[in-house]
């Protein structure tokens, strides 16, 4: 089993914040967690708000606590809204399932964490999130299938 390290995950989070300046988006926050959900490294651009801390991992612990992408995420609490209710209530309102929340996962599969980004479109977080990992040479699950 590879491990996600500190390394690693300063690298995802500094490299996310890096693409969004370099495409022009809005300040970014990124959340790199564990497997087991624990963060390993938080990064706020200076520019970002105080708030996209908290919705980076919020969009990580999603993935990891229900084991599916964000876009996926994002399809089942339209058609689940009950349950996503109740989902955020137990966790204390913790979980935020939009586009913007990866799973990491090995080639072979295997999830070896999350990352949260959050502070331009979903879209334009999942985006740098997905280039961040690609250099890192992991795979990242949106939700979506693969093409």
């Amino acid at each position: 089993m590879r491990a996600l390290t500190v390394e690693m995950a300063l690298q995802l989070a500094s490299a996310t914040l890096q693409h969004a300046r370099h495409l022009g988006l809005r300040p970014l926050a990124a959340a790199v967690l564990d497997a087991a959900g624990h963060p390993l490294a938080v990064l706020r651009d200076e520019q970002a708000s105080f708030l996209r801390p908290s919705i980076a991992t919020g969009k990580a612990k999603g993935c990891l606590g229900l084991g599916f992408g964000g876009r996926e995420l994002a399809r089942r609490a339209h058609a689940m809204p009950g349950f996503f209710d109740a989902i955020n209530s137990l966790t204390g309102g913790e979980v935020i399932p939009v586009a913007g929340g990866v799973l990491l996962r090995t080639a072979e599969g295997e999830v070896l964490g999350a990352i949260g980004v959050s502070g331009d479109t979903s879209d334009n977080d999942e985006q740098c999130a997905l280039l961040a990992i690609d250099e890192l040479g992991l795979y990242g699950d949106t939700g979506d299938p693969q093409a």
